[in-house]
């Protein structure tokens, strides 16, 4: 019964993800469904990807050590550690990509910030939905589910900042 119960709460997360996710790609922003391909060819694209791929790595170290740090040592509870260390990690992303990856000079950075925020919990769901729909569906193994998730994740949270949240 109580796993069940689990399911049907996995089952409505998972439909609010993908409205979201319908909502910001044909409502939000129908700019991007209509763009030319060449501009996914040019260097200056493939560049932001690369360097926002290694703000990423560098964010799952954040992310990792302080889970870790606040499970580990300061003995809080495992589920509280990990939103910290997902909070923080997406916060030094945030500013890594703002000055390095985007070069934004927007001033409005409390909007900037929210935006880029919305994409990484976004992107946390997607990550957990691909994750589970693998593992749960295909039996497939679960780091090498985990593995695909990121690939998936890296895309979305990618293509959703650079026409989102760094568009200007």
């Amino acid at each position: 019964m109580a796993i069940s119960y689990w399911l049907l709460i996995l089952d409505s997360w998972l439909l609010v993800l993908c409205s979201l996710f319908f909502c910001l790609f044909f409502v939000i922003l129908p700019e991007p469904l209509a763009l030319d391909m060449s501009e996914f060819l040019t260097w200056d694209f493939f560049w932001k990807f690369i360097k926002f791929g290694a703000v990423g790595i560098s964010g799952m170290v954040v992310d990792f050590g302080f889970t870790w740090l606040c499970k580990e040592i300061f003995k809080i509870q495992k589920y509280v550690s990990n939103a910290i260390g997902f909070t923080l990690a997406a916060t030094t992303n945030y500013i890594l990509n703002r000055i390095w990856t985007f070069e934004s000079q927007d001033p409005a950075i409390a909007v900037e910030y929210t935006k880029f925020f919305v994409v990484s919990a976004i992107g946390l769901g997607i990550n957990t939905l691909v994750l589970w729909f693998f593992v749960s569906k295909f039996k497939m193994n679960f780091y090498l589910s985990k593995l695909f998730a990121i690939g998936v994740t890296l895309i979305w949270n990618f293509l959703a900042n650079y026409y989102f949240t760094f568009a200007g």
